[in-house]
């Protein structure tokens, strides 16, 4: 169950084929010689003092090196602490003094971020990789033992082997701790959704600080190459033609830029097999243009941090869809998954009706919960309840068991006494032509307390007024559900899985007044 033995099967059945192929820095590696390094870093990681449980740290947009010091650690019996890139350096600082590891590792594209880390934290052991850093990663490991390290199969697999601080959607940043075990349990739920095969090569959009590293390392799992790019929609479609990449994650954002790249007919994409997306349902339109434009299928996940990926809509409920049958489910997070159970239940957590109407919160028991949020017990114990956790996640369920998510319980506007689900407005307000994502909020109001803005990203080349926006959302909703008031921005602020952060929206308006949710 260690994971970090992934690497050891592969080379061993097929030491030449190509393991990763590192777009951003123009390598690959195949799985021989990714062993070799998983195993050095390992015993240096040990020869610094890392001992069972420590933390390492790694502060690195997607690389080779990130990739093996995910199962160096789980070789090591350490615990890797991926760092946000994106974050401000007090905010990192904040998750470094968090988990205090034991070793930092950096890019060199952050070596001036370290610098003022080194200020703030202080901690054991600084290292630095690559062209252009201080050689003192590649030294750790040319200084190293090739041989299997002792602690390999002392790792249990409910021992720790990461943790994943969350984006912080609606409130502060948290660790949350997956184990070994725990991780596994996602992949396979993976593997059964997404139908893996030995031959599929897997295309890596997001970032390895995020729950994402979850698919790709299981793809990993099953022999399958891994490509690495920072996504930008041409390139992923070069990269998908000359990599024959079979799969990989988006958000519906990333299709649509893709599906309007220039000549994009001319791109060969025949070698994708299934594209998963995530972050939020598709409009039944995008559907059916992606499912016209891509060779292949599409399944939808529902997931957190906490939970990685829970609920699917799988790829026969986009293909029925698209020939408008039960088009409905397009706005649904689908069903659980393989190893999850879930319910929908009330504050008491009693289950509320499948009847597509009664909302109330998802909870889910599964192996692949996280073992909870590292140093807050407190938190842990609010949302790992009996053996169920609880998301914050509003929805309904109908009698076939598709989840439909309203809200998450944060997000809920209440306006003049009535309660407004996001979601549904954010569902009308993309059916306009021109609009390629939007994200609703509450803002204050002194006669309703609340009310309705609609912020809009609209498509490259397309034009809206705020007038446009709300007669076509007055189109599908209640007189109180349309947005009073539209801004039109060039991007909306988002979380590395995807999802909106609407706190940061919020925040300039409420700054003056706390906000009763």
């Amino acid at each position: 169950m260690n994971q970090g033995l992934i690497p050891a099967k592969w080379a061993a059945l097929t030491p030449r084929r190509t393991a990763i192929v590192d777009i951003p820095n123009r390598r690959r590696i195949d799985w021989r010689e990714l062993d070799s390094r998983v195993r050095r870093l390992a015993n240096g990681l040990l020869d610094l003092g890392v001992r069972r449980g420590d933390r390492v740290a790694m502060l690195s947009r997607n690389s080779i090196e990130y990739q093996e010091l995910f199962f160096a650690v789980g070789r090591a019996g350490a615990v890797l602490q991926p760092l946000n890139w994106r974050l401000s350096t007090p905010a990192i600082a904040a998750l470094v003094a968090d988990a205090r590891p034991r070793v930092v590792i950096v890019s060199p594209e952050y070596r001036e971020v370290m610098a003022e880390l080194q200020k703030l934290v202080d901690l054991p052991h600084w290292l630095q990789y690559g062209e252009g850093g201080d050689g003192s990663y590649e030294a750790l490991l040319a200084a190293s033992s090739d041989e299997e390290p002792p602690t390999t199969m002392q790792v249990g697999e409910h021992d720790p082997f990461f943790i994943l601080y969350t984006g912080g959607t609606t409130g502060e940043s948290k660790g949350a701790v997956h184990s070994h075990r725990s991780a596994a349990m996602g992949m396979l739920n993976q593997t059964v959704a997404e139908r893996i095969v030995p031959s599929d090569v897997y295309m890596l959009t997001g970032q390895m600080y995020h729950i994402p590293i979850i698919l790709s390392m299981n793809y990993m799992k099953h022999g399958c190459p891994l490509v690495l790019v920072n996504f930008e929609a041409r390139q992923a479609l070069e990269v998908i033609q000359d990599e024959k990449v079979s799969a990989f994650l988006g958000i519906t954002t990333m299709l649509n830029w893709m599906m309007a790249v220039e000549n994009f007919r001319r791109y060969d994409l025949s070698s994708l097999r299934n594209i998963q997306y995530g972050g939020g349902p598709m409009s039944s339109g995008t559907v059916r243009n992606a499912l016209d434009s891509f060779p292949c299928t599409l399944i939808q996940g529902y997931g957190q941090t906490e939970g990685t990926t829970m609920s699917f809509l799988s790829q026969e409920d986009h293909r029925r869809a698209a020939t408008g049958i039960d088009t409905h489910r397009l706005q649904s997070c689908g069903r659980e998954g393989f190893v999850t159970t879930i319910r929908v239940v009330d504050a008491q957590g009693r289950e509320v009706p499948r009847d597509g109407r009664t909302t109330g919160e998802i909870v889910v028991r599964s192996e692949a919960n996280m073992l909870g949020y590292f140093n807050r017990p407190d938190l842990t114990a609010k949302t790992l309840r009996d053996g169920w956790m609880w998301t914050g996640d509003l929805a309904t369920w109908d009698e076939d068991n598709y989840l439909f998510i309203v809200d998450r319980a944060k997000d809920m506007i209440i306006s003049g006494g009535e309660n407004i689900y996001s979601v549904q407005v954010e569902d009308a307000i993309g059916r306009h032509p021109a609009v390629l994502e939007c994200a609703v909020i509450g803002v204050p109001d002194d006669e309703w307390g609340e009310s309705v803005k609609a912020i809009v990203v609209l498509k490259p080349g397309h034009n809206a007024s705020e007038r446009d926006i709300i007669d076509a959302a007055r189109q599908h909703l209640a007189s109180y559900q349309k947005p009073r008031s539209v801004d039109f921005v060039a991007a909306l602020p988002k979380a590395p899985t995807g999802k909106i952060l609407k706190r940061d929206l919020r925040a300039p308006y409420w700054a003056a007044q706390e906000r009763q949710v």
